[in-house]
């Protein structure tokens, strides 16, 4: 059923089916939200003489049992209904008659569509901010345990210069604060009201659009109507430059744990019910989670690409491919919650190994000590550079590991700074601030 078919004309099912895709699917995901903006939406038509008083108080009323029922898990779109719009505002007709047709005057399905995917993609940006903090903090707190177990750095991946469980730690609490900074500025773009531009050029009725603003708890508004059409797929792209940004400081996280799990380095190890095994290799304990979060994150990666080459060079106005969007974006959402919460079980059951820097392997770890000891006593850093490579490829260099590395400056292993790290962390997602609701 389309509520806005015409009587005389009749859409191919082949096209139908077509062009619907997979809209009923996701259209689920938004029937809460579709519900919050016409219950803002109707609010609006009452107070400006569009429905008189009485029927917006209906409207509502019908409304906010229909948003009882999406949240009690009752709600479903039916066999013959187009979408989540037609399938709420078919049931408020039924449940109060002419008023319930009303519920769409100085309003476009594709404003709808669009205050819509605000809402729920504002909703998720909180959910993942969350998941993201949860992950930061225990990141902070395993550095803060390990500060004192040293462990090799590495370039190029040859042994390189002393580091610490609580440096390498630390780095990937610090890197999240920047993809903090990514999400941040998607939820102020997110968090911009299109309702009211109709299909895209604004309408004849004298609508309010900073009431609804107002009511859906909206920062402010999408100001010109071509715009806030425009808005759409753009916003859904700068989301996924910052899921993205997540995606990529987890995918590295996860490649170092599968390096450090490795016999060959063996720098930590897990509970035996969190790797899996062989079918032929009794010995195996595999780092499957690491590597699904990595191959899962590494495609997360190419959502803002995807979403580029779907959306790059349309005109102004509408156009149906803004409905693919919805099927790259939402499951990429949800994707890379289950590996920001999958890390956590990780992290927070991982035991690190002590003593790995007493192998004669990593005798070299300590050269720039030796050459930074030198400078100390007065040698040039250019003669105590050639001094301590003299004695390398001699075969003579010694470093006496009891003595305690002097690391002192901020951001080194002798002083982490995790404390003004945790204070970034807050001046960042502060600005991320649930939304005050003027309707409820």
């Amino acid at each position: 059923m389309k509520l806005w078919s015409k009587h005389n004309t009749q859409t191919s099912a082949l096209v139908e089916k077509f062009t619907v895709g997979r809209d009923r699917e996701f259209d689920l995901l938004l029937a809460r939200h579709d519900v919050e903006g016409s219950i803002a939406h109707v609010t609006m038509l009452g107070e400006t003489g569009l429905m008189s008083a009485d029927e917006s108080a209906l409207a509502v009323k019908g409304l906010k049992e229909i948003l009882a029922e999406i949240s009690a898990g009752n709600f479903r779109i039916e066999e013959g209904i187009e979408d989540v719009h037609s399938q709420v505002e078919f049931l408020l007709t039924q449940r109060i008659g002419e008023a319930g047709k009303k519920i769409h005057s100085g309003r476009s399905r594709n404003d709808q569509v669009a205050v819509d995917i605000k809402l729920f993609l504002r909703s998720s940006i909180l959910e993942i901010k969350t998941d993201v903090i949860d992950l930061f903090d225990l990141l902070i707190a395993q550095s803060e345990k390990y500060k004192s177990v040293l462990l090799p750095g590495y370039t190029h991946l040859q042994i390189a210069m002393p580091s610490s469980f609580g440096l390498w730690l630390g780095a990937y609490a610090e890197s999240l604060v920047d993809d903090m900074e990514m999400l941040a500025a998607a939820y102020a773009v997110t968090n911009k009201n299109p309702l009211g531009s109709g299909a895209g050029y604004g309408s004849s009725f004298p609508l309010k659009r900073k009431r609804t603003t107002e009511l859906l708890g909206f920062d402010t508004l999408n100001w010109n109507a071509v715009y806030a059409q425009m808005s759409r797929g753009k916003t859904e792209k700068l989301l996924s430059m910052a899921l993205s940004s997540i995606a990529a400081t987890l995918s590295r996280l996860a490649m170092d744990g599968c390096l450090y799990l490795s016999q060959n380095f063996g720098f930590i190890s897990f509970p035996p019910e969190l790797t899996t095994g062989s079918s032929i290799m009794p010995h195996k304990k595999n780092p499957d989670v690491f590597e699904l979060i990595r191959g899962k994150c590494n495609r997360i990666q190419s959502v803002p690409n995807e979403l580029t080459l779907l959306t790059n060079n349309l005109p102004s106005g509408y156009h149906r491919e803004m409905q693919l969007t919805k099927e790259i974006l939402f499951p990429a959402m949800e994707e890379l919650r289950s590996c920001l919460q999958m890390m956590q079980v990780m992290i927070s059951a991982m035991e690190v190994k002590e003593n790995i820097l007493t192998d004669e392997k990593y005798r070299y770890l300590f050269s720039v000590e030796a050459v930074n000891a030198l400078v100390n006593q007065g040698m040039s850093f250019r003669e105590a550079y050639q001094s301590v490579g003299n004695q390398i490829e001699q075969g003579k260099f010694t470093f006496d590991l009891s003595k305690p590395l002097q690391h002192t400056h901020e951001g080194s292993l002798g002083n982490l700074c995790n404390a003004e790290i945790r204070l970034e962390m807050q001046k960042v997602s502060d600005k991320i601030v649930a939304p005050f609701f003027a309707q409820r």
